[in-house]
């Protein structure tokens, strides 16, 4: 029986995954539909702009918003079990000083995984266009660069030491948990890095509990 439920969304979102993270937490009966990148009008038609995640919930209707399908996912049970954020500065500050390197180590890797938003040559080029013309370089410069990139990432490691794991809350998630985790999962994707042993079980403990895969073994 089809799911009542339908979250449509590219695998390498970051605003995605934190609805992801809430569906494989709960264990909620919600059908992943990934749709495909240059596929606008799609996303258009379902909320009036060009939006992931989006929701079809129980009554057909839609939402977007990554953030309000999170809270309606918490409460749709009737048993919401996210933490109110405590580190929200921490996060900003990573955020902030890591954007600059994580976009350029990211983007190219994006449309070289074989993931399922970029089953076309169209969707490809559609998202290699609009996140060149972002970061200003070429995919193949950027990804050439990918060792100096990763020195500046590193240098950001350090701004998530006090970073809390879930194991020292009793694997209770938190919404700090939502805006930090999903970039930290999709720099799984490069080959070779680093994270401080802090940050790795974070990362690992995390994908855990909301059973949301890491990009380790495809990692390029």
């Amino acid at each position: 029986m089809e799911s009542p439920m339908k979250l449509f969304l590219f695998d390498h979102c970051p605003f995605c995954v934190r609805a992801m993270m809430l569906i494989g937490l709960k264990q909620l009966d919600v059908q992943w539909v990934y749709l495909q990148n240059d596929d606008v009008q799609s996303r258009v038609d379902k909320v009036g702009a060009n939006l992931v995640p989006i929701l079809q919930k129980d009554d057909a209707s839609y939402m977007a918003e990554s953030l309000d399908i999170v809270a309606y996912l918490d409460h749709v049970d009737a048993k919401p079990v996210l933490q109110p954020a405590t580190q929200q500065q921490v996060i900003q500050d990573y955020l902030t000083e890591s954007s600059y390197t994580s976009s350029r180590l990211l983007f190219p890797r994006d449309v070289r995984l074989g993931l399922p938003e970029f089953a076309s040559a169209a969707a490809i080029d559609w998202f290699t266009q609009s996140k060149s013309a972002i970061i200003g370089i070429s995919f193949e410069e950027a990804f050439a660069n990918t060792k100096t990139y990763l020195e500046g990432l590193y240098k950001c490691w350090p701004l998530l030491e006090s970073i809390r794991l879930p194991s020292s809350a009793g694997n209770q998630l938190s919404y700090d948990d939502v805006l930090l985790f999903p970039g930290l999962r999709n720099l799984t994707m490069v080959k070779g890095i680093e994270f401080s042993p802090h940050i790795r079980r974070y990362i690992d403990e995390v994908a855990a509990l909301t059973r949301v895969r890491l990009y380790d073994d495809i990692a390029v």
